[in-house]
């Protein structure tokens, strides 16, 4: 049991990364990756609701749903429970930690519709993993979501004092730098 959660731990973060090879969750990871500190913050915001969605979604899929013969809903329910747990955060950042919710501004909201969020609660449902199971991928896709994000924020703040071409400059060097982030992640796949 303990090998197929570090498999799925290490193909959910790296090999499958959620935003370099399924292409979900690009908004906030063009549009927060302006710094490391931001990327970073972020990440962890979506760790906590990725993690605590999966657990979320998957108690009440198999708990709720399943028993009711209910499970056209799951959609409409995952996105109400995604919905609530970003209001958590939300509310919790702008008590305990205001400056993370200040540089965070528009895109902590727009997590609610981050489709990596829900992409992750309907993949844990699609391949009939278990709550242990899903808690582990939401984690370890929200880990491989926050290592991209931290990179990309890195690359860009390194891209800032470079000469980079005047066609270049601004989104298209950071789509071009996440292209050829894609195809290095693309290496991970022998891990597996």
């Amino acid at each position: 049991m303990v090998k197929e959660l570090l498999i799925l731990l290490i193909g959910s973060s790296l090999v499958s990364n959620v935003v370099l090879s399924q292409f979900l969750g690009l908004c906030p990871f063009l549009g927060v990756s302006k710094n490391v500190k931001t990327a970073a913050g972020m990440g962890v915001a979506v760790i906590f609701v990725i993690t605590l969605a999966s657990a979320v979604a998957g108690a009440i899929y198999y708990y709720v749903l399943t028993p009711l013969n209910a499970t056209y809903l799951q959609t409409i329910v995952f996105i109400l429970v995604i919905a609530a747990l970003v209001q958590f955060v939300e509310m919790v950042l702008k008590k305990y930690v205001q400056s993370l919710y200040k540089a965070l501004g528009v895109y902590l909201p727009l997590i609610t519709t981050n489709c990596a969020v829900l992409g992750v609660a309907l993949t844990n449902v699609q391949k009939s993993y278990g709550i242990i199971q899903g808690i582990v991928n939401g984690f370890a896709t929200a880990v491989g979501f926050t290592i991209s994000i931290v990179i990309l924020a890195g690359l860009r703040e390194k891209m800032e004092y470079n000469d980079v071409p005047k066609p270049f400059k601004g989104m298209p060097i950071v789509l071009l730098t996440a292209g050829l982030m894609a195809i290095a992640f693309c290496g991970f796949s022998g891990l597996l």
